[in-house]
């Protein structure tokens, strides 16, 4: 464990830092001009010793820096007060309760269990919560947790009684047991709850208004009732609970960063000093911008995308889908591009803040007509009916599954054109989902936002940003369409583009899709493709399977064993899983002709036609078929492309 040492005139404290401690030294001495004399500090592996003035600022250009201490007594308190707040870049509870139990453990112990990074909010900041989901703060909270959310939710969880909200926004309860006998800490459970050894929650005694005396004495009254109990027995249940009342006193490490930064900076020390922290996105930088002047905003986003997971019931209708179950920040991705034809976040962060490029000055004249766009934007992002009538043209489209969607970017981009053509007069709503069908297939064939999607998106959005009806919307959308999927693009990248073993590859979901769109039979059998991809009926185990054409145990036995090579999309079918059960490991040409017979050969052409499969196949030398075979699935992708734009199954 790595310390930094504060230095007053009469003691020398130590202040708990995790082991990679160095890079914050070195972080804090490289980067920030002290004003302080040049401390000196000493590597010894994880362990580092800096010395530095108690409680003694340390200005830097960016910020001023203050190192002190708290006990946990205080640190409880002023959480519950709301004067230490919880800022919006951080993340929900997500420790185990074992590892609470570990921390507790470690602290009654006497270990250092890390420091505590604080940004001072300036007593205005808004956007935070109060730790727990209790709601009885009444401070705004003056200081915020940077580092040490979990410690801090998980101490105030316990000494507090109180619940927390877990990582998928339901309430819970953190139990942790103590033994006084030999001061041993577990997670409660049934037993533990049975044995009168225990204490079962260490909550109800911390937080207990009577003395450390009183609830002592009760303990042991009880525990005699149980079982006799010998002075010596007396004396270190007694010593053990006096120790663990004394965790009120354990003094923890703050530092302090001064309420002068902004978030990307307080982000930027998080990452660098917390090697265990999240990378925080813009994005985050946002939904955060609007806790603090559209609160009501970064909850609709919130609801909707908890709403999107689970299925709401006929009574309720909500944005559930099998397609997607997008975050927060990705609907505000589409908010931004509907309200302000932008893609790139930077540029809509300073809007929204009111800020002026040419002067850097707040105007707040300028954050509310920035403010006003985003609401009518989002409105019409998170419209119930907006969001289904396009998620049904992605599925008229062939894309039925979350599995089937190479790239939710792409999706979302297509939402956010969506709804750009919808508010233009002119533009007929029929029209408008063929449109969007195909500019969504285009994009998922073509993998068009896998690369760098914002730079993609910007590009796109600027091109129909002078699109003023239907019209010259739909006409943009279209020229893009047509200057990519040339015929070139059909007969040599797409081939070139399915020589993958990714079966989440855009070639193999755009594969799916057309054999949908031209109403495919499964394979070996005279039953729709569509009825075996249908997600509500779905059980325990899929209805279908993908299949390999030449079976992966025969090519090894042949001497094909890389996996790039017997995993091959174009080695891949949908069939039902009885079917494959029936080719097993057999050589195609031993297996095939039984299930041919079985098709007879007039279903049994229609059936190689749509799975993109050459006469006498399964007789082919490996390589040959594979070859062969991309050049048919390629055909197959354009034939159902163009019955999108035909609006009609090709012939």
């Amino acid at each position: 464990m790595a310390l930094i040492e504060t230095a007053s005139s009469t003691s020398r404290k130590p202040i708990g830092v995790r082991a990679h401690s160095p890079a914050v030294l070195d972080y804090l001495e490289t980067r920030l001009e002290r004003t302080l004399p040049r401390p000196t500090h000493q590597v010894d592996g994880s362990s580092a010793v800096l010395t530095v003035p108690e409680s003694v600022p340390i200005t830097t250009p960016l910020a001023s820096f203050r190192a002190t201490e708290l006990d946990l007594d205080a640190l409880v308190s002023d959480i519950e007060i709301g004067d230490i707040g919880l800022p919006d870049i951080q993340r929900p509870f997500v420790w185990t309760a074992t590892k609470v139990r570990d921390l507790f453990d470690s602290m009654y112990r006497g270990y250092p269990v890390g420091y505590l990074l604080f940004w001072q909010t300036g007593a205005q900041q808004q956007g935070v919560r109060t730790i727990g989901i209790n709601d009885k703060a009444f401070e705004t909270p003056r200081r915020l947790i940077v580092d040490g959310q979990q410690r801090l939710t998980s101490l105030f969880a316990v000494m507090r009684g109180h619940q927390v909200l877990g990582d998928d926004y339901s309430p819970m309860r953190l139990e942790i047991a103590f033994r006084p006998r030999d001061g041993r800490f577990e997670v409660a459970d049934a037993a533990i709850r049975r044995d009168p050894e225990f204490i079962p929650d260490i909550s109800k005694l911390l937080s207990d208004a009577r003395g450390a005396y009183t609830l002592t004495h009760e303990f042991l009254n009880n525990l005699a009732t149980r079982r006799a109990l010998t002075d010596r027995d007396r004396e270190i249940i007694g010593q053990n609970l006096d120790r663990l009342f004394g965790l009120k006193r354990y003094r923890f490490s703050v530092i302090e960063i001064s309420s002068d930064l902004e978030e990307e900076a307080v982000a930027d020390i998080f990452v660098r000093i917390n090697s265990e922290g999240v990378k925080l996105k813009q994005g985050d930088f946002i939904l955060t911008l609007l806790s603090v002047i559209w609160e009501e905003g970064r909850h609709q986003l919130e609801n909707f995308s908890r709403r999107a997971i689970q299925p709401s019931g006929r009574s309720a209708p909500g944005p559930f889908n099998h397609l997607i179950s997008p975050s927060p920040d990705q609907m505000l991705r589409v908010g931004i591009a509907v309200g302000f034809r932008r893609s790139r976040l930077k540029a809509v962060y300073q809007l929204l803040r009111g800020k002026d490029p040419d002067t850097g000055a707040i105007v707040v004249e300028r954050r509310q007509e920035s403010l006003d766009r985003l609401r009518s934007a989002q409105q019409a992002v998170l419209n119930l009916d907006n969001w289904h009538q396009f998620l049904a043209s992605a599925t008229a489209a062939g894309y039925r599954l979350t599995e089937q969607i190479s790239s939710e970017n792409g999706l979302l981009q297509a939402y956010a054109l969506y709804l750009i053509g919808k508010a233009l007069p002119g533009m007929e709503v029929g029209q408008l989902n063929r449109l969007i069908g195909r500019w969504f297939a285009m994009t998922n064939i073509t993998g068009r936002y896998s690369g760098s999607p914002e730079t993609a998106m910007e590009q796109d959005l600027t091109r129909i940003a002078g699109a003023t009806n239907g019209i010259e919307f739909s006409r943009e959308l279209n020229r893009i369409i047509e200057s990519t999927l040339t015929k070139d693009f059909w007969l040599i990248s797409l081939p070139v583009q399915l020589e993958t073993s990714s079966i989440r590859s855009p070639g193999w979901s755009a594969f799916v899709a057309a054999q949908l769109r031209l109403n495919a039979p499964v394979l070996f059998s005279d039953k729709p493709l569509w009825s075996i991809l249908d997600p509500l009926t779905r059980g325990h185990r899929r209805a279908f399977e993908v299949h390999h054409l030449f079976p992966k145990a025969w090519l090894i036995g042949r001497g094909i064993a890389d996996r790039k090579q017997t995993n091959q999309i174009a080695n891949f079918a949908l069939l039902e899983w009885p079917a494959n059960s029936r080719a097993s490991a057999r050589a195609p040409s031993e297996y095939v002709p039984d299930l041919r017979r079985d098709l007879g050969e007039a279903e049994w052409a229609r059936m190689c036609e749509l799975h993109a499969l050459p006469g006498e196949w399964f007789r082919m030398d490996y390589a040959e078929f594979l070859a062969e075979r991309r050049k048919l699935m390629a055909d197959i992708i354009r034939r159902g492309f163009e019955a999108l734009g035909a609006g009609q199954a090709a012939t």
